[in-house]
């Protein structure tokens, strides 16, 4: 049978920063800063929260389903490293917030970066299970980096300084179910790989520990070997051309390049004057909303993903090979396929139109902003928003409705809409 995604939304924030102007506010050095490959990154608002990402993400998909389909979300699956509560899933919220039928599953996966996969790949057996037959699953996967990183120790050699431009907040929503027109899944088609490191972790709520040249080993031992059992499983499969296009991970453009680059060295030896045109015409098409998001952990394959699909070519139906990590780690490579119809359908979300349409922030409204959101660290009692709502809503949205956080009372997180 067929499955796969039905519909995939990204929401990219209200506001944005200019990484470039960051890089030199903090005095980076310029030739390091040019090999993240990035060009903005989303902020998140003191009123903007995992809760307020993932359902401006889904809002626009549930909105565009009559009745009798909304009420066949029978399971909804919340992936994230930021949730607000360790034991209240956040999925509870979005649940209500979007208006969905109460005979509904709800939880929550956390995983770092691979979660929106794990939730992708549970979601996709579910529909393949026939345990519910016509039933759809929303999965959505929602960060925000608010956080600041743990003083270095021995082992946490992390440089901090390059990581913030490339930390991003954002959702990605996805409907999944038995009409993939937009991103069919090839069935049966998984490598995955995995195994203990300590790369990168959180070991408190709002901070972030790590090793980058750890992280980086991982994420190219992983790509290879997620591959090599994909190739095992899969007859007759070629990393250069068994895939039109190839969608990654993306903690920073560089670090993509990077892996490409390894993979068609070893996997396709390939010489080194095809490699790049090679990342231009496979790798660069999913990079385009990476590059103006940032790192958005669990959603940023799925980012990637969006971008192939809006912007590829597909004249001809297109097979993309996608690779999700995350830290700690655990690791995937999967495929399906993209038509010209699917690509059609999914540009009616206009995610580049949601992202041009952001508030650019100055440097000195950005250093406000990391200061103002501390009022909301986790496990914040109480506290009212009305003035940070009030900023938000006054934002230019492109004539779009949004969610954000009006207050905390007791722990209970309560929201408004603008108009």
């Amino acid at each position: 049978m067929l499955v796969g995604i039905e519909a995939l939304n990204v929401f990219g924030g209200t506001a944005c920063l200019d990484v470039g102007k960051l890089a030199e506010h903090r005095r980076l050095d310029t030739t390091r800063f040019e090999n993240l490959l990035m060009k903005e990154k989303a902020v998140a608002l003191p009123c903007e929260d995992p809760i307020t990402f993932a359902v401006n993400a889904a809002k626009p998909i549930v909105d565009d389903l009559d009745e009798a389909e909304r009420d066949r979300i029978e399971l909804l699956i919340t992936c994230s490293e930021s949730g607000i509560d360790f034991g209240k899933s956040m999925s509870t919220y979005i649940h209500h917030h979007l208006g969905l039928n109460r005979n509904c599953r709800l939880f929550e996966i956390k995983q770092a970066c691979y979660s929106g996969t794990a939730g992708f790949q549970m979601a996709v057996n579910f529909i393949l299970s026939q345990a519910s037959p016509g039933a759809k699953a929303l999965v959505v996967a929602t960060d925000i980096s608010r956080f600041m990183a743990v003083d270095a120790g021995e082992a946490l050699t992390q440089d901090w300084s390059f990581a913030e431009p490339s930390s991003g907040a954002g959702a990605v929503a996805m409907l999944i179910g038995e009409n993939p027109e937009v991103f069919q899944v090839d069935v049966g088609a998984n490598g995955y790989y995995g195994y203990e490191v300590m790369d990168t972790c959180r070991p408190v709520a709002d901070s972030e520990a790590g090793d980058a040249d750890l992280s980086l080993l991982s994420y190219l031992d992983c790509c290879e070997n997620a591959f090599r059992e994909y190739q095992r499983r899969v007859e007759g499969v070629d990393y250069r051309d068994s895939f039109q296009y190839l969608t990654f991970h993306t903690p920073f453009g560089g670090m993509v390049k990077g892996a490409h680059r390894t993979m068609m060295r070893k996997v396709a030896q390939a010489r080194p004057n095809e490699i790049d045109d090679d990342f231009q015409r496979r790798v660069t098409p999913g990079m385009s909303y990476c590059q103006r998001v940032g790192n958005i952990m669990g959603g940023t394959v799925f980012m990637s993903l969006a971008g192939t699909i809006d912007t590829g070519d597909y004249a001809q139906p297109k097979r993309i090979g996608c690779f999700s990590y995350g830290s700690g780690c655990c690791s995937e490579f999967y495929s399906g396929v993209v038509t010209g119809e699917g690509q059609q359908r999914q540009r009616r979300f206009d995610i580049k139109g949601g992202l041009d349409a952001r508030h650019s922030l100055s440097m000195g409204e950005y250093d406000d902003l990391l200061r103002e959101s501390a009022i909301v660290r986790f496990g914040t009692r109480n506290v009212a928003l009305h003035e940070q709502w009030e900023r938000a809503a006054s934002m230019n949205h492109a004539g779009r409705p949004r969610m954000y956080l009006r207050q905390i009372r007791e722990f209970h997180r309560e929201y408004e809409w603008t108009a």
